[in-house]
């Protein structure tokens, strides 16, 4: 076996750059940002609960990819049955991809830096122009898969975060506002900050995301001349934790600037207004336009990289299409449903959403057990299928008000009020999921099969 090459400290921050990229969208700069408002001077609690839910949980994410040795979301999920990984790969894809998160990259960009500019008459086509025009950047950058390094790692993504250095600086440092924040709260209020920060953290989509991302990390490995599966796994642990430890610096600074924009405005409806506010504020018309540079380039980086990720699972898992047959697709798709509008997209996608999450948990904790059960199918499939009882509860619940008063969804929504544990707070997986594993993890355990991890292929 030839000898592995060893990545230089200049590629590890490249393809961690490249990560953080991917991950860090308009919904990461949106989301911090109103939870800061809304927890004043009980941010920090609440930022504690964010980090939990929006890098920590992203990031065992990349972690299960990198342990369970898989070279796509399909291969995490396949020891849970074939039918039940395809179905996994195909609607988390779709909803990252094609439901929510591809075309609110459009979508949020265009209400924060092109709306504002236009006649109400106007939006619509207005939308339709924009949408057009960002989803053709976004294929003709994401076409060459070897260049997606370049484009995010080293030009876009750099540009964002002097953007954020330049803000960050001249609101926390110049303007010395960092002053007028409280560092203490009462008990009642950390502890419910604390669970609405981690709430709030979902979100973002990222452990959705993380899934996939890892894909196009190991993609770029390969290209990098790393072809042992465990040379790849160290790698990319790595760069996972040097890009979610920057998106952590990030976000805490976020949800402060939040707190600290009480002192000189309202609690707004929204991040998106709250964002133009504390531009405005700090940085007059100036700001606007630099919020807009911010926002695309933040939305452009991410919706490379969903496009990128769901089109090589795709091509991985139908090789006679390959990667350039679904990234058309893919785009196209997305840019067809922008232009429904984000309220539209948030509606009817958020039930997808709640049913994906409890199952995404469930594979990561998974994945994160490789050590100890390797690939036992009777865990995973007992995991799984436990799990996925209160995820059909949950996504009935985050129905739309027409369809969740229909009569049988009603008294579905009736009985797991009365009966299921925690199902009012959206954390009814939780008993579900143990109960799974434990009953999976015995049965296994006396079936007399040996659990330790499968030996990898030879790559």
């Amino acid at each position: 076996m030839s000898p592995q090459p060893t990545l230089t400290k200049r590629q590890y921050l490249t393809l961690g750059s490249l990560l953080f990229g991917m991950f860090f969208g308009a919904g990461n700069l949106i989301f911090p940002i109103h939870m800061g408002q809304l927890a004043g001077s009980a941010w920090l609690p609440a930022a504690i609960g964010f980090l939990l839910s929006a890098v920590l949980l992203p990031l065992l994410s990349i972690m299960a990819i990198s342990l369970t040795r898989a070279s796509s979301m399909y291969d995490l999920a396949r020891p849970a049955g074939h039918s039940f990984a395809l179905f996994f790969l195909l609607a988390t894809h779709a909803s990252l991809g094609l439901l929510i998160a591809s075309p609110r990259t459009a979508t949020v960009t265009y209400s924060i830096g092109i709306a504002p500019f236009l006649g109400k008459g106007q939006q619509q086509i207005g939308l339709l122009i924009f949408s057009f025009i960002f989803f053709l950047t976004t294929f003709l950058l994401a076409r060459n898969e070897s260049k997606i390094t370049t484009y995010i790692g080293k030009l876009l993504n750099p540009l964002l975060l002097i953007l954020l250095a330049v803000i960050f600086f001249w609101a926390l440092v110049i303007k010395g506002d960092i002053r007028a924040i409280s560092f203490t709260s009462s008990p009642k209020l950390m502890s419910s900050n604390l669970i609405n920060g981690f709430l709030q953290g979902y979100n973002t989509m990222d452990a959705l995301a993380g899934l996939g991302f890892g894909v196009t990390i190991i993609t770029a490995l390969k290209l990098m001349g790393l072809h042992q599966a465990s040379t790849r796994a160290k790698a990319v642990a790595k760069v996972g934790s040097l890009a979610m430890g920057l998106e952590a610096l990030i976000y805490m600074l976020l949800i402060l600037l939040g707190a600290i924009s009480l002192g000189f405005s309202r609690l707004t409806a929204n991040g998106g207004t709250a964002f133009n506010q504390i531009m405005t504020h700090y940085t007059g018309l100036i700001g606007t336009a630099l919020l807009g540079a911010m926002t695309l380039l933040a939305c452009l980086t991410t919706a490379i990289g969903l496009v990128t990720s769901f089109s090589q699972d795709l091509g991985h898992r139908f090789p006679k299409l390959g990667y350039h047959f679904f990234l058309p697709m893919t785009t196209i798709g997305a840019f067809l449903i922008a232009n429904f509008g984000l309220d539209q997209i948030i509606a009817y996608s958020t039930p997808i959403l709640m049913l994906l999450y409890p199952l995404a948990i469930a594979l990561i904790m998974l994945g994160l057990m490789h050590p100890w059960i390797g690939k036992n199918t009777r865990i995973y499939k007992t995991t799984v299928a436990f799990t996925m009882i209160p995820a059909l509860l949950d996504a009935i619940h985050a129905l739309p008000a027409g369809l969740a008063q229909l009569p049988i969804f009603n008294s579905i929504q009736q009985f797991a009020t009365t009966y299921i544990p925690w199902f009012g707070i959206g954390m009814d997986f939780v008993p579900f999921l143990l109960i799974g594993f434990l009953t999976g993890f015995i049965a296994a355990k006396l079936s007399g099969h040996k659990l330790a991890p499968d030996l990898p292929d030879p790559d």
